[in-house]
């Protein structure tokens, strides 16, 4: 119903905002880490939203960027997860760090969000590890025009992960190397894939 509302702030509550347009201020649920991205009071803002209708209520959900809009509907087309364990999930996890997760099939990093067992992660990663693409998130981060150090650091682990699948090794033990990496905007291809070839030689 709608694709984003562009307005002004004007309420920040503890799980939700108010973003006034055309007159209607509309109350958007939110995840924990929108909050210390948002402007201030009074100022513009856009937010990507999913309106989620059930019999009792209709419910408005917003993200500041498409990327993590369309993480949320793939997280609440999972089986046992509804918006709220989404919103949960992308509480404590941004967008990257949930694929490299998925990917790496990393269910306790998955579990330290409120209200999901480990039983959750695992079949999380088991729905959605087959319809996420680092190569494609990168991609959808240039066309959005996101901060450019986001996205190199971005790049650089795309490349990595490529680089260690045309080495022979599988995608999930590629992103697994990753886990524990501090990748900067100095960090290089070669220097982060140095250092997973050495976290895969000691495992």
């Amino acid at each position: 119903m709608y694709s984003y509302i562009r307005g002004i702030l004007t309420e920040q509550e503890e799980d939700a905002i108010v973003v006034e347009a055309g007159g209607v201020g509309y109350h958007i649920y939110t995840p924990a880490q929108t909050f210390s991205a948002l402007p201030g009071r009074g100022e513009e803002v856009k937010i990507y939203t999913h309106l989620y209708m059930r019999e009792d209520a209709m419910l408005l959900y917003g993200f500041l960027s498409k990327d993590d809009l369309i993480f949320f509907k793939l997280l609440i087309g999972v089986s046992g997860i509804g918006p709220k364990g989404a919103v949960a999930i992308l509480s404590v996890l941004s967008t990257d760090d949930l694929r490299f997760a998925i990917m790496g099939e990393d269910a306790k990093t998955i579990a330290r969000a409120p209200g999901i067992g480990a039983k959750t992660a695992q079949r999380l990663i088991l729905e959605l590890k087959d319809k996420i693409s680092l190569a494609d998130a990168f991609e959808e981060k240039i066309k959005m025009g996101e901060s450019q150090p986001e996205a190199s650091t971005a790049a650089v682990k795309n490349d990595a992960v490529a680089a260690l699948v045309a080495l022979g090794y599988s995608s999930s033990d590629a992103v697994k190397a990753l886990g524990g990496i501090a990748v900067t905007e100095e960090t290089t291809v070669e220097d982060l894939l140095k250092q997973c070839l050495k976290n895969m030689s000691i495992v």
